[in-house]
């Protein structure tokens, strides 16, 4: 699909999505679950979808603790490296880390963690101009 950052895919592996690239699939292979993790994908760049309900890969360990705390951030929320380390009981360096190890951008709102006194930065084309973007779409950011 093309969104509003440009083209967008997502990845399935075992029944459950395992990453999200921005470009089109090389394969256009077609699952129930790709559907409908796109279909949600363009209602959340609608306004019309404020929580996933996907089958998600968490990964493993920190990495899948940071991603839980992430994706239970509210729509309209941002909480601070500093927040989501003292919820997992972890460095806040290592939460950056795990958050710029995402593979689900957008599905696990990655996007919605920021710095205490600076943005953070964002996998997406168009990198922290995008994270502003979805920010700025979900009303948590009013520039």
């Amino acid at each position: 699909m093309t969104g509003p950052f440009g083209p967008v895919s997502l990845v399935e592996r075992d029944g459950v999505l395992v990453g999200l690239e921005w470009r089109l699939p090389e394969e256009q292979g077609e699952s129930a679950l790709l559907a409908e993790g796109l279909a949600q994908l363009a209602a959340y760049f609608a306004g019309q979808l404020r929580r996933f309900d996907l089958p998600l890969d968490w990964g493993t360990g920190l990495h899948a603790d940071v991603r839980r705390a992430m994706a239970a951030i509210p729509w309209g929320e941002t909480r601070t490296y500093g927040q989501i380390a003292k919820a997992v009981g972890a460095p806040a360096q290592a939460v950056g880390q795990a958050c710029g190890a995402n593979p689900l951008p957008i599905v696990i709102p990655c996007h919605r963690v920021t710095g205490t006194n600076w943005f953070g930065g964002f996998s997406a084309p168009g990198g922290v101009k995008t994270k502003a973007a979805l920010l700025r779409h979900e009303g948590a950011l009013l520039l």
